[in-house]
């Protein structure tokens, strides 16, 4: 009977580890330590379990695959957009994927502008076009693969957000 219930425990924490309520996008370097994390926090105190790398992945796991198991396990996306974000091919890696979820469940992505112009992130323009620049040179034999992530970024950067410059 023991190892029946332990069974159980163990299927429903590992089916519950892939769902969240809200999955986060975001440039570490940029804002882990300030807005990123205040903003954990507050949703952690309305009960609301959002997906963090930092602390639901478990050592020795391939970071990849379980980003991408979160992402299709969460209801809500939130996009933060600052500086460096397009800089990150994770980054992009990540909100491709949440654009194909959105798009097939229609799920919700909101998107949050952190120190950087909406415009440039649709438009791919300034620091962003500069990354972008960067990525069509390094991946010269995926150009698709540079292209979907410009794409998802127009997607999403079209989205009326939150606008934190000079905040």
């Amino acid at each position: 009977m023991a190892s029946s219930s332990n069974s159980s425990l163990a299927m429903v924490t590992s089916r519950r580890r892939n769902h969240y309520d809200v999955f986060i996008t975001f440039r570490g370097e940029d804002t882990r330590n300030n807005f990123t994390d205040f903003l954990f926090d507050a949703l952690k105190i309305k009960g609301i379990l959002a997906f963090r790398d930092d602390t639901n992945l478990e050592i020795g796991e391939f970071i990849g695959p379980e980003l991408l198991r979160a992402i299709e396990g969460s209801q809500v996306f939130i996009a933060i957009f600052s500086r460096n974000y397009a800089s990150s091919t994770w980054c992009l890696k990540e909100l491709e994927k949440i654009c194909e979820c959105v798009h097939v469940s229609g799920k919700h992505v909101l998107p949050v502008f952190y120190d950087v112009d909406p415009s440039e992130v649709r438009k791919q323009s300034g620091i962003y076009g500069e990354a972008f620049t960067k990525h069509e040179q390094t991946f010269q034999q995926n150009a698709q693969m540079v292209s979907r992530w410009r794409e998802a970024l127009k997607q999403v950067g079209s989205i009326a957000g939150w606008d934190l410059r000079d905040k």
